[in-house]
Order: structure tokens, then sequence, then C-alpha cells
């Protein structure tokens, strides 16, 4: 088993992003030696037509994947190899946590959604009308460059829909070994629903999510607005203005919140923007809130883009949703292992932030 998991992984982390690649790796001593294969050149197979193949080949790693929850029908004969979804869950956040060697005083969890292009009939597959087309839209929780909850999900849903679950056994499994330490939730507006922030209010756990502009909001700002463009027309440069306040919406929040405005203005008009937030202004200015904790939240998308582009978390073409979860996992594997790669082997050379 653990040698199957390995060869996946390994091949992902190597740039083999298909099963049909595996039927040429199985014939690749150096890749046996990798998954630590006893007889590396297979020539001690049992069978005479195996024999030279050290590795597994395409069909065994694809039935490795498209085992059922359940499998306990005749049919499923040569498809008994359960994933236990709750552990894998564990393993990400284990391996965060085994990294520090003294627990951290702060860490931040970005929370974000990004689309999953889907070019088949599989099972959850959905158009959405923000991207144009099917696709799966799954969860990302990062703190730095940990991944934490890579959870595959459909596409006709609220963007923050499962967050909280996700964060509940997180957290939970962070402060078992940290208790003392703070944690911050961080994600855009598609994040800032009420049933997070009330969460995070209930456990002691700041946040700072972006906040969807609003006319009655832009009108809230309309003074910092025309200081703003009187700035940029003084300095033909861009120019901000930042202005706190208490707010709460007529009906999808539950009580009043801090909110901070960026009244900027371009070249192109203004640029009003909005973050909601439990910080409160005596621990941090609306300027340094939204330019310096705010606006790094944009590195997570970077890390998102290195697990779909080049660890080929996009590959869920299987026709099951439990299937593509366990692709999703093998890439998120491969993902925490070339992090593993610069934090630890890496570490004081130029590779360290390849």
């Amino acid at each position: 088993m653990a040698q199957l998991v390995a060869q996946r992984v390994y091949g992902l982390a190597l740039g083999y992003e298909d099963l049909n690649d595996h039927d040429d790796l199985r014939r690749d001593p150096l890749f046996a030696v990798l998954i630590e294969k006893e007889d590396p050149e297979g020539e001690r197979r049992f069978r005479k037509q195996d024999r030279g193949k050290a590795a597994a080949g395409k069909s065994t790693l694809n039935r490795l994947e498209l085992t059922p929850e359940h499998p306990t029908d005749k049919e499923m004969r040569y498809k008994k190899i359960i994933m236990k979804s709750e552990a894998i869950d564990r393993l990400f956040v284990e391996v965060f946590l085994q990294a520090h060697v003294d627990p951290p005083e702060e860490i931040i969890l970005d929370v974000d959604a990004t689309d999953d292009p889907l070019h088949g009939n599989q099972e959850g597959r959905f158009f959405h009308g923000y991207y144009m087309y099917y696709c799966y839209l799954p969860l990302y929780i990062f703190c730095g460059e940990f991944l934490l909850c890579a959870r595959l999900r459909p596409s006709n849903i609220d963007a923050s829909e499962g967050t909280v679950e996700e964060l509940k056994r997180i957290v939970e499994q962070i402060r078992s070994a940290w208790p003392d330490v703070r944690i911050v939730v961080r994600g855009d507006s598609g994040f800032c629903r009420d049933e997070i922030m009330t969460w995070c209010e209930e456990e002691k756990i700041d946040y700072v999510f972006g906040f969807a502009k609003n006319e009655r909001l832009k009108a809230m700002i309309a003074d910092e607005l025309r200081q703003a463009e009187e700035l940029y027309e003084e300095t033909k440069k861009a120019s901000r203005v930042f202005k706190d306040f208490r707010y709460e919406t007529r009906r999808s929040w539950t009580r009043e919140r801090r909110v901070v405005a960026k009244a900027e203005h371009l070249d192109k008009g203004a640029n009003p923007r909005f973050v909601v937030t439990s910080i409160e202004t005596e621990r941090m200015d609306a300027r340094t809130l939204y330019e310096q904790l705010y606006c790094a939240r944009g590195d997570m998308e970077n890390r998102i883009k290195e697990q779909q582009l080049w660890l080929f978390a996009d590959r869920t073409s299987t026709g099951k949703m439990r299937a593509n979860q366990l692709r999703l996992y093998f890439s998120s594997v491969a993902y925490t292992l070339m992090q593993a790669l610069r934090r630890l082997g890496l570490q004081g050379t130029q590779m360290a932030t390849a």
C-alpha cells in the first residue's frame, strides 16, 4: 500500500500527471528504488510477463483510486483499498504542527475557493455562472506555505460552504497541541458570511474578510473618495485614504462589526474597497490592517497555483467524486512533499524559494 501511494505521489512530483505514464515508469529501476522496491529491476516477479516491471502499472493504480466507500459487492473484487479521508485530513495538520519546534504566538489561516474545470460528465458536475464553464469548486485552507485542507466540492454552492466545518476540525487539532496560540482567519469577500464570523467570535478567533461594496457603503466614504481624488489630481499618482467605522447590515448580520474602508483613486477612477474584522482599532490601525494584514492574503493564491498548475490538482477526470477527491489528496501530498523539500532539504540555498 505504501509503495502504491508513494508511486502515485512521486509520479506527480516528478511531472507525470497521468496514470498511463506509469506503464513506462514501472520499468524504471531508479523509480522502483525511489518507492523502496526490494527488487528494483523486477526480475523476481512471479509472472513471466511482469518481469522487468518492478512497479505498478496504470491498471493497478486505477483500482487504488476507484474503490467506493463500502466495497461489499462481488463486482468490487479488485477494488477493496479503502480511503480513510478523516485520517488523511489530519495528516496535513499533523505535518504543519511537527514542522514547528516551538509553538508560534500567532498563526493566520487563509481560506479560499478556486475553480477546477471539468471536461467530462463527472459526478458533481455543474455549470458555474462566474467562471462560465463546468467545474468543481474546491475549498483550500493554508497557513503560510502549509496546506491544511483541500476539499473537493461541486460548484452549485456558495464559495464559503463547509468552511466552518473545516475550520472546526483544524482549529481543534491545532489547539490540542498549541492551546495558547492566537488564530486569525483571513479570506476574500466570498467568505464574509455571518455564520463564519459568528463562529470565530464564539471561539475567540480573530478574522479579516473582504466585504463586497454597495451603494450604502460607498456613500459612507464619499468624503474620503473626494479627498483621494484631489490627492490624485495633485500628484497624478494612485492615492489612498482610509476610514474606520462600525457597521451592521440590514438583514444578513446578527451584530455590528468593525469595517475598514480604502478610498482609492487610480488613473481609471475611484476604486473603493472594504474589509470587515474583529481586530480592534487599538491593536491595528486601518491602513496597517488593510495593507499589511489583508493584502498579504493574495500570496495564498500563488500556493493554489503551484498545486494546480505544477502538481496537477486539476486532473479530476474520474467519474466519481470520491475518486476525484483522492486524486486531489495525492496532489496535496505531492505539494506537502515539495514544500518540505524546499523548507528542509534546500534550506539556505537559492532553491529554497524556487
